[in-house]
């Protein structure tokens, strides 16, 4: 099995509130890039505030960066998240072709939610620093229909989907090993051929889905994701990019 990646930092913790937030205060005393594990979270979160469920043997972690990119292109590392997360299941279970990455920030599972990815950051002005990516593992256990949106993707776990149990440290170990050399990409070649990896395991391209912004819904057909990240609607009036929306199959 392959080594820790060289030049990230590795702190494994029992309890905290958030893996988020500790990252956060963490990041004053510790060297960045480093990865913050929890064995269990109590005030867990998700995008827009929404509470992540966290039962024993589940995965919950966030990786630190610093750098000064424009928020723009630091929300791009969402994407390099998603990749580095499939290829770390891919290498615990196999089963390649039963996962896909849903945009922006979900990984599936034979079309259940598996993992989740929530960027926050402690910059100001134009600038990010550090970035705080947080990722969150349905590896035992996930929750039930009745805890997400109506329609939203069902949760699933690993261990329900494939039969295979792995702790989370040795997925820590999985995530860290795939995602150094994507982040080595991303900061030498830029975006275009993270966007070109993730595009071949998109959930859903090519059919019609529906992206709920907050102030309206739109349907239409998943055609693409451009240059800065954004969904590609095509509606029947015209084509539609979308910063950020929650999006329904």
């Amino acid at each position: 099995m392959m080594a820790w990646p060289d030049g990230y930092g590795r702190v494994i913790l029992q309890q905290v509130g958030s893996t988020l937030d500790e990252a956060v205060r963490l990041a004053a005393e510790e060297p960045a890039p480093f990865w913050v594990l929890a064995h269990r979270q109590t005030a867990a979160r998700g995008r827009r505030g929404r509470p992540w469920a966290m039962p024993v043997g589940n995965f919950a972690a966030t990786l630190v960066l610093r750098h000064d990119q424009t928020p723009g292109v630091a929300a791009l590392r969402s994407f390099v998240m998603s990749l580095a997360l499939r290829q770390a299941f891919v290498e615990v279970c196999g089963r390649a072709e039963a996962f896909a990455l849903k945009w922006p920030n979900d990984v599936l599972l034979r079309g259940g939610k598996v993992a989740g990815i929530l960027l926050e950051s402690a910059g100001q002005g134009g600038a990010v620093g550090p970035l705080a990516i947080g990722v969150g593992v349905n590896l035992v256990a996930a929750p039930g229909a009745d805890a997400v949106e109506q329609g939203a993707v069902r949760p699933v776990s690993l261990r329900g989907e494939t039969g295979v149990t792995v702790g989370a440290e040795a997925f820590l170990d999985a995530l860290a090993r795939a995602y150094a050399p994507l982040e080595q990409q991303f900061t030498t070649h830029g975006f275009g051929p993270i966007r070109a990896a993730w595009l071949q395991h998109a959930a859903r391209l090519g059919e019609t889905i529906v992206a709920r912004t907050g102030r309206e819904e739109i349907t239409g057909t998943f055609e693409d994701v451009d240059g800065d990240g954004n969904l590609l609607l095509r509606t029947p009036k015209e084509m539609r990019a979308i910063a950020a929306a929650d999006v329904f199959f």
